[in-house]
């Protein structure tokens, strides 16, 4: 389904102030909920800039952002060289966008060939995604893994740093997005609006002070 399918998205995801999560907000979010199927996970080639807004931003206290944004960027060096990109998204009760992409986007890629992987991603994968991955990195010696995040997750949780580690040992490259990885999915994950120019990204008060601070976290972590 494409982006246009989702559901609509809630104050806080409107880039409101995080108290617009609170009451109002959650009662729309449950009727707007109801309408859709369960566990969808929504793909397509450019998300909305109001969930890029509001689900990508790197705050520290993620309160309502309980979606996971996955852009990706998929280069293949086989027989044809080529370059799919594109967007999932998911509703945290089943399957993550991290799962989707393994069970959905890989398989479409050339079989035996050499594929580099770079995902863009609102914040770092939980202990069962964090699994998933190594075991996709160690079953495919072709595949090469690069996760750009956004937030680190549940990141004081003595499991969570254990799961980030064996992502790392199993060879996948964690990164933490700086102000230009956030200007790079805005140029080319985030929708324009249709007749105007694209507008330029802007950068949000503390975008390079959430920067340092989870980069320090992540270096702890490793």
């Amino acid at each position: 389904k494409m982006a246009e399918k989702q559901e609509e998205p809630s104050n806080a995801q409107n880039g409101e102030p995080d108290n617009a999560e609170e009451g109002e907000g959650k009662k729309k979010k449950k009727v707007k909920r109801e309408d859709l199927p369960p566990f969808e996970i929504v793909t397509g080639e450019r998300l909305p800039a109001i969930f890029f807004k509001f689900q990508f931003r790197n705050v520290e206290y993620s309160s309502g952002r309980n979606k996971t944004f996955l852009c990706y960027v998929v280069e293949t060096q086989g027989k044809e060289a080529a370059t799919s990109r594109g967007y999932l998204e998911d509703e945290h009760a089943a399957a993550h966008a991290e799962m989707a992409f393994f069970n959905s986007i890989l398989p479409t890629c050339q079989a035996g060939a050499r594929h580099d992987v770079t995902w863009y991603v609102s914040s770092s994968p939980c202990v069962a995604c964090a699994q998933r991955i190594c075991e996709a990195l160690r079953n495919n010696k072709g595949l090469r893994l690069t996760i750009m995040v956004g937030r680190l997750f549940m990141w004081e949780e003595p499991e969570m740093q254990a799961a980030l580690r064996s992502m790392k040992e199993a060879g996948c490259k964690l990164r933490i997005m700086k102000p230009q990885d956030f200007e790079y999915v805005w140029k080319n994950f985030v929708e324009q609006e249709e007749g105007e120019e694209a507008k330029a990204f802007v950068p949000w008060e503390d975008i390079q002070e959430n920067f340092l601070y989870y980069e320090e976290k992540l270096a702890e972590i490793l």
